[in-house]
């Protein structure tokens, strides 16, 4: 791959790579980080990635970095957590819909996640999620079969739905 390519690489996938890993962290700045490591490490190794390879090259680091991202943040816990008075705003008892899919979604154990979001979200084949993810082609299909099923089980709970005080 030449520089043009990987500034091709960049113009397609970048905009993908974010919403994939936003997806899955929910947090801005770390996945920001994940796409700037993920090209990063294409770019350290842009002589022997092959373009035509590129996009599930940059999928499966960006995976990879989101796994350490999870895995760093369960050895650290911020103050935050810790401080006595979290507010809880008052709003709608009726949250909104896409609130209650990113709560749902963060119940899913993080294999199934990333395959679900990325055939459901991304739009990627079978195929391409065993690559990206390192499963097999099956695997990809029971991963998503389990988590799509999960978040029927989860959805049809309606103290899942409404915020009721106690």
């Amino acid at each position: 791959m030449d520089r043009s390519q990987y500034n091709q690489c960049v113009e397609r996938y970048a905009d993908g790579l974010f919403r994939f890993a936003f997806s899955n962290l929910r947090n801005r700045e770390q996945a920001e980080d994940v796409v700037q490591e993920s090209f990063a490490r294409v770019w350290e190794k842009v002589k022997t990635v092959d373009f035509a390879k590129a996009k599930s090259y940059l999928f499966t680091t960006a995976h990879h970095a989101m796994i350490d991202e999870v895995r760093q943040r369960q050895h650290f816990t911020s103050m935050e957590d810790f401080s006595p008075t979290t507010e809880k705003t008052a709003t709608s008892p009726y949250p909104d819909v896409n609130d209650i899919l990113h709560k749902a979604l963060a119940t899913l154990p993080e294999a199934q996640r990333s395959t679900l979001l990325l055939r459901d979200y991304e739009g990627y084949s079978y195929q391409e999620i065993g690559d990206i993810t390192g499963m097999s082609e099956s695997q990809v299909k029971i991963s998503i079969f389990r988590a799509r099923t999960a978040l029927k089980n989860y959805l049809k709970r309606i103290d899942n739905l409404i915020d009721i005080e106690p």
